[in-house]
């Protein structure tokens, strides 16, 4: 048992260096790229806490996602000049208050019946971000200027390509960190417990529904931060990214990586982004088609995703 936790956390120590070291050997696109894995990395490690913790499978993720990009839009297009804390604290509440909502009315169903209701929220939020132009910007969406890297009175540097990915990298090693903390913790048993037999986990005195929705929360809340991250990375906010279509390849995310494990989704989200950009190359209108065949192939020969299937082959 020791041994195994010493070699994840060496692996995980390799692959942190790995990443903090990438912005200096690559080129600008994949600068870029590999700082985006990151943001989509982190969204689909959100979900994977209902996913493969909770047994929830949720189709509204792209709701908090879009609600902290917003938020993020509306803190640094008010506030001048624009405050990168701020944005945070604004998306984070944006994305937080809409976790409450949709928590509180979806928790009360299970199974398919709480996937369909997270996915009416996502369009009923789609459609007021499309329409309510004066506040929203519509279909055109919001842009706005990055703001610095800053803390007040101590330094202040704009962010660069590199410096970007490293802020982006702290914060979902962070996120990382505490999200496996939680799923560790007696919380996350309890949730675990839920996954595997709610009824019984309701018999034994646990208050399911409050464990349900502090998990929504918890979700969403990380959600929104990978929203406010990548809102920062691109200097705009789209109603696109609140479509459901968003959360369909947040769940492709986690099939791909391996449900329940937290860096499933990460190699997930990084092995379907590499997968579409190189397939886009050769195949330009029609390439979704071999990624349509090649994420069903995983599903029937590798239904444990990516970790799963390597976590396999390694204990042959």
């Amino acid at each position: 048992m020791r041994r195994s936790a010493t070699s994840y956390w060496i692996g995980f120590s390799i692959i942190l260096a790995l990443l903090a070291v990438a912005p200096l050997v690559l080129p600008e696109f994949w600068r870029r790229f590999v700082t985006e894995i990151l943001i989509w990395g982190l969204l689909a490690m959100s979900s994977d806490i209902l996913i493969g913790y909770t047994g929830m499978i949720s189709f509204g993720h792209s709701v908090f996602f879009g609600l902290g990009m917003y938020g993020a839009a509306a803190a640094l297009l008010w506030a001048k000049p624009a405050n990168l804390w701020l944005a945070l604290l604004f998306g984070l509440a944006a994305a937080a208050a809409v976790a409450v909502f949709v928590a509180y009315f979806a928790t009360r169903l299970r199974d398919i019946y709480f996937s369909i209701t997270t996915l009416v929220f996502s369009q009923i939020f789609y459609v007021v971000i499309f329409t309510w132009t004066e506040v929203t910007g519509g279909e055109n969406g919001l842009t706005f200027s990055r703001p610095a890297l800053a803390i007040p009175g101590l330094f202040s540097v704009p962010f660069t390509t590199e410096t970007l990915h490293w802020f982006v990298l702290a914060v979902v090693t962070i996120s990382f960190l505490t999200i496996r903390r939680v799923t560790q913790s007696p919380f996350g048993m309890v949730l675990q417990a839920i996954r595997e037999n709610e009824p019984r986990a309701r018999a034994i005195g646990y208050a399911v529904e409050r464990y349900k929705i502090v998990a929504v929360m918890l979700s969403g809340l990380f959600a929104g931060l990978a929203g406010i991250l990548y809102a920062i990375q691109n200097k705009f906010a789209a109603p696109d990214f609140v479509f459901f279509l968003v959360s369909g390849e947040v769940v492709i995310f986690n099939v791909m990586g391996g449900i329940g494990t937290l860096v499933g989704p990460i190699a997930g989200a990084a092995f379907f982004l590499l997968l579409r950009e190189g397939l886009s190359r050769y195949f330009t209108e029609y390439y979704l088609i071999p990624v349509g065949i090649i994420f069903t192939a995983m599903v029937i020969f590798m239904p444990q995703g990516l970790l799963g299937f390597a976590r396999r082959r390694l204990n042959q």
